[in-house]
């Protein structure tokens, strides 16, 4: 009998033993099938960062007559990167792109979440609304921008609601005025982009968990209470998430925005991103270019982290 056993026990220290080898062998050969699309992937990511840096330490452009495998004999020792810092109309762009942001980002997380708030409970009539908000965020971004482009015309929609409500005239010339050609092109902004925040935190409201609030309810706490003290905090990585998606693309916008004005008045609303497109087609000054390029790539990369350790430091993700 304890022979059986012995024999037994040994037989399943041996398949316990067994187990590892064939894990690693199983990760073996998972690394070899997923190497060529690993690599492909890399490749991808990596050859056109590694070429931007290397035109950005040039002053080649497609003018210049050679290859850009050839650029290296146009070196600048960084000049592009020098000139960068004393850009004027670099800063000013990214200066425009900062007031879209400061002021984009909030008027969206805060309509977006009072919607989700509203839409957190049933209503009659709630899948139509629910379609019907989402609409403006379907929208081709070049067709919402020619939408936007004709409601702020001297004699479009929006001059003849304000002449109804005033009951005198108003010509406003929105797209030629510095100021309110910007304020033109965030509203659009917003209308476009309000039902991405709401979606995201609507997602992120749903998943609060219900006994929680019924307890918090029991206990007396009121709406407002329940609503700081319990949803907000369930809600920071979906919040953090959300903010840092609409930072980032703010960095981005171009197509409603070179629609409406194209920049314009002068350079009132160029954004970085315009201003990149101007002086790529325009100038042709493509190492320079570059440089711009990986300089805002390092700045949203910064963004990207900081979300990131702020997610992990709410203990949702690994730090």
């Amino acid at each position: 009998m304890s022979v059986v056993t012995a024999t037994t026990s040994e037989e399943a220290m041996g398949t316990v033993r067994a187990r590892p080898a064939s894990r690693d062998e199983g990760a073996r050969l998972g690394f070899r099938l997923t190497l060529p699309a690993q690599v492909l992937v890399l490749f991808i990511s990596a050859f056109p960062l590694l070429m931007q840096l290397y035109i950005s330490v040039t002053d080649w452009s497609p003018l210049s007559g050679l290859g850009w495998w050839n650029a290296w004999s146009l070196w600048n020792s960084f000049a592009n990167y020098t000139d960068l810092a004393a850009d004027a109309r670099f800063w000013s762009a990214l200066k425009r792109t900062a007031i879209v942001m400061i002021v984009c980002v909030p008027a969206e997380f805060l309509l977006g979440l009072a919607l989700a708030t509203l839409f957190a409970d049933d209503f009659p009539g709630k899948r139509i609304f629910y379609s019907i908000l989402l609409m403006p965020m379907m929208v081709v971004p070049a067709v919402a921008g020619y939408m936007f482009f004709m409601l702020f015309q001297s004699g479009g929609p929006v001059n003849d609601i304000l002449s109804s409500l005033t009951g005198s005239p108003v010509t406003i010339a929105w797209l030629s005025d510095p100021t309110l050609a910007l304020i033109a092109v965030m509203v659009a902004d917003i209308w476009q982009w309000t039902p991405l925040m709401f979606l995201i935190l609507l997602a992120g409201l749903v998943g609060v968990p219900e006994d929680q609030i019924k307890a918090a309810t029991l206990l007396g706490a009121n709406p407002w209470q329940r609503f700081v003290t319990i949803v907000l905090p369930k809600m920071k990585t979906i919040i953090i998430i959300a903010l840092a998606i609409r930072v980032i693309e703010n960095f981005k916008i171009f197509d409603t925005l070179y629609i409406m004005t194209g920049g314009g008045p002068g350079v009132a609303t160029e954004t970085i991103s315009v201003y990149i497109y101007k002086v790529t087609t325009q100038d042709l000054i493509w190492g320079y270019v570059a440089a711009i390029a990986l300089a805002i790539l390092i700045v949203l990369s910064i963004v990207a982290v900081f979300a990131m350790k702020r997610m992990a430091r709410a203990g949702q993700v690994p730090a």
